[in-house]
């Protein structure tokens, strides 16, 4: 089971994006793709059977999963994470620094 999901706000901890915040849109295996970090400019061919025009276009780009911290909105600033098996059974993630439930 994995520490960051889809749809986690992230902090970037390293790299030229240091310090944003973004939302999770997908994750691939060892990286990450977050909205509107490490964006680049990618020269595309046109390709008229998909209906795609060419030129040069701006996307994001997979980041290391190493280099995001769930956002803690409780203090505020990435925090780590483990799991907690609850009294009824269920495995939920928890903010290591004040032992919160991540996900609801």
């Amino acid at each position: 089971m994995n520490k960051i999901r889809k749809g986690d706000d992230v902090v970037v901890i390293a790299g030229k994006d240091k310090g944003r915040r973004g939302t999770i849109i997908k994750v691939l295996g060892g990286k990450v793709l977050v909205q509107n970090i490490n964006m680049v400019k990618k020269h595309q061919k046109p390709n008229p059977q998909q209906g795609v025009g060419g030129g040069i276009i701006e996307k994001e780009m997979p980041i290391d999963i190493s280099n995001v911290m769930v956002f803690n909105p409780a203090t505020d600033k990435g925090d780590r994470v483990s799991f907690k098996t609850l009294e009824d059974g269920r495995k939920v993630r928890v903010f290591r620094s004040n032992g919160e439930v991540v996900d609801a």
